[in-house]
């Protein structure tokens, strides 16, 4: 039998917010995080504003050296790790640390690093002057390496990447090492520092972003008639997960408990979704089933939801094809409308807000709606503009990304 799955600490770092707290409280009051970009000149891109962290001080977390050794996707890691580890009370001494390991997503990893090194070796006399750190810093591995040495964690440890489905996946691997008895405590998540000139200059070259840049916190319309591709973001989020046993034992407090999860493939197209959502109709399906519940069962879908003007479409379309009519039961709502796009690390601070809309009965909303799309059934209810207080006693959480990768993960109310 599968042992059961509980979530005892969370950890955020958000452009609404650098902490759980800070995070919640801004979804909850739909707070746009996107503004004019700040990390470089982007006056000649198309694209010209970005959902930035705003006040992170490195120096804050780590040592003059030690932060000029990572790279900001693995610096924003470890700050979202640490937090969660406090918030979950974890005593490292107590626990067995073979069995307790690291599990992160990101969908680029060292980006800035990457970056810098490269332009560096650009602007030279074609001498080979590299930075000995770029490796580590650039490789996604490195962070559950640096999250595992900081805390003496020897258990299962790798990394995940599936574009934006990356630290989605982390977290249904993590799920599924600890209720098939292979670890008992797993840290996982997901980091994500793209906000660069190539970041930005890329994804405007395949035509993804916004660019209403005389409307920057307004740009991120999920379901908006008027919505022309997604805002970037940055930063992170970390989730403990633990075998319920172990969390009772020593008294942890329990978010929410996690149902069941699921992964499949569109097989269709290398950056545009299935017309038709088939993989994540299928994805929701079987995150549903592996949780053993029924479509009725679920109150809420956070969904992947990014502003675009296919993607937005055909999620609605799956989930209709999954929910049937009880999809006019359920509240759906997009926390992208916020925090922009976190690319690999958007699984994971969204699973952060859905397991909170759980624990606290309360759905964050689509902020920046103002016209209704005819291709979306308006009798949905898209939580438009406003949170809605309501019980969710269980909550789905989607993501998908660029090559077809879908995941789907079911938290519920944890019941002792």
């Amino acid at each position: 039998m599968n042992r059961r799955v509980v979530v005892t600490g969370l950890g955020a770092l958000t452009p609404i917010g650098n902490s759980t707290e800070a995070y919640w409280k801004a979804l909850c009051k739909g707070k746009s995080g996107a503004a004019s970009i700040t990390h470089f000149d982007a006056t000649k891109f198309k694209t010209q504003f970005a959902c930035e962290l705003k006040g992170f001080d490195a120096s804050a977390h780590f040592h003059r050296r030690d932060a000029r050794r990572l790279d900001l996707f693995a610096q924003y890691a470890i700050v979202v790790a640490d937090e969660a580890i406090a918030d979950s009370a974890l005593d490292m001494e107590k626990i067995d640390r073979l069995r307790a390991g690291v599990i992160w997503g990101s969908g680029v990893g060292g980006f800035v690093t990457l970056q810098e090194e490269i332009m560096g070796f650009a602007e030279g006399d074609g001498t080979p002057r590299f930075n000995p750190f770029l490796i580590p810093k650039m490789i996604i591995d490195i962070v559950p390496g640096h999250i595992s040495i900081k805390y003496g964690l020897r258990g299962i440890n790798y990394a995940t990447v599936s574009a934006c489905a990356s630290s989605s996946h982390a977290l249904i691997n993590a799920f599924d090492y600890i209720r098939m008895g292979r670890a008992d405590v797993i840290v996982t998540g997901g980091s994500e520092a793209a906000i660069t000139e190539t970041g930005i200059g890329g994804f405007n070259a395949v035509k993804a972003l916004s660019q209403r840049n005389d409307q920057p916190a307004t740009a991120s319309r999920p379901f908006d008639k008027e919505r022309d591709g997604f805002v970037l973001g940055e930063g992170a989020g970390a989730i403990i997960l633990e075998e319920y046993e172990h969390a009772r034992k020593r008294g942890a407090t329990i978010y929410a408990e996690v149902g069941g999860g699921a992964m499949t493939a569109d097989a269709y197209h290398i950056t545009a979704p299935h017309p038709d959502g088939v993989g994540a109709s299928e994805v929701m399906r079987l995150a549903i089933e592996d949780a053993k519940m029924k479509v009725d069962d679920v109150d809420y879908i956070n969904v992947h939801g990014t502003s675009t003007p296919l993607g937005d479409v055909a999620e609605i379309k799956a989930i209709q094809k999954v929910f049937g009519e009880a999809a006019y039961q359920l509240n759906i709502s997009s926390s992208k409308s916020m925090t922009g796009h976190l690319l690999g690390a958007a699984g994971a601070i969204e699973s952060v807000a859905t397991i909170l809309a759980v624990k606290n009965d309360v759905i964050p909303p689509t902020i920046n709606h103002s016209t209704i799309d005819p291709d979306i059934d308006p009798k949905l209810n898209l939580t438009l503009n406003h949170a809605q207080e309501r019980s969710v006693r269980a909550a789905l959480n989607n993501t998908f990304g660029f090559g077809g990768h879908n995941t789907s993960i079911l938290f519920k109310k944890y019941n002792a």
